[in-house]
């Protein structure tokens, strides 16, 4: 054999297939103002803000608005940012989802004692009938039930499926979150027994 023969690059190249992208790649620039919520990203979303100033309490198709995305995603410095500029905490999105029921079901306490302060309905309730207490219970997440309790959210309240947040906090079995219901309680029967003295 001839050790000079050169043998052509079989490897064709995405252009060559006719794998050409049809559609750029999401640049910052085309990202939603939901989206960059999301993300956190303040520069980019006040440069949306600036151009459309109602583009704040715009909802997406499912009915969110930016606030519920930052909030549903932990991001607290747009959270405040985004209160900061007027955004209405009080939205509700189609299935009747809220800020506080996305950051309750998430854990992120931070945000749901911000929103707390805003004087959003503690015990709004969404399709399923799952209130913020519900869902923070849903996910064991202590801080956030602790949070919703201390401003008062209703331990009586059932979601469809007929669990309290007590009776679901055991059929679950998340002890951090059954512990923090039973400690709110006995402040509370603590509190009633010395007010009755």
């Amino acid at each position: 054999m001839d050790k000079d023969i050169e043998i052509p690059n079989a490897t064709l190249t995405n252009r060559q297939r006719g794998n050409e992208a049809t559609v750029r790649p999401a640049t910052l620039d085309s990202l939603s103002v939901h989206q960059l919520a999301a993300q956190g990203d303040i520069p980019q979303l006040t440069a949306h803000l600036s151009k459309e100033s109602a583009l704040l309490n715009s909802t997406d198709k499912r009915g969110y608005t930016p606030l519920m995305w930052a909030a549903a995603f932990g991001e607290i410095d747009m959270v405040k940012f985004l209160l900061e500029k007027g955004a209405d905490p009080k939205v509700l999105a189609r299935e009747r989802e809220s800020a506080l029921t996305l950051a309750s079901s998430r854990g992120y306490a931070d945000i749901v004692t911000l929103l707390l302060k805003k004087g959003v309905d503690i015990d709004s309730y969404d399709w399923n009938g799952g209130t913020p207490l519900l869902y923070a219970v849903r996910g064991n997440h202590a801080r956030c039930v602790d949070a919703l309790l201390a401003s008062g959210a209703d331990l009586t309240f059932e979601a469809d499926s007929g669990y309290n947040p007590m009776d679901l906090a055991v059929a679950l079995g998340h002890k951090e979150a059954q512990k923090a219901i039973e400690v709110h309680v006995l402040k509370l029967l603590k509190h009633e027994s010395q007010s009755q003295k």
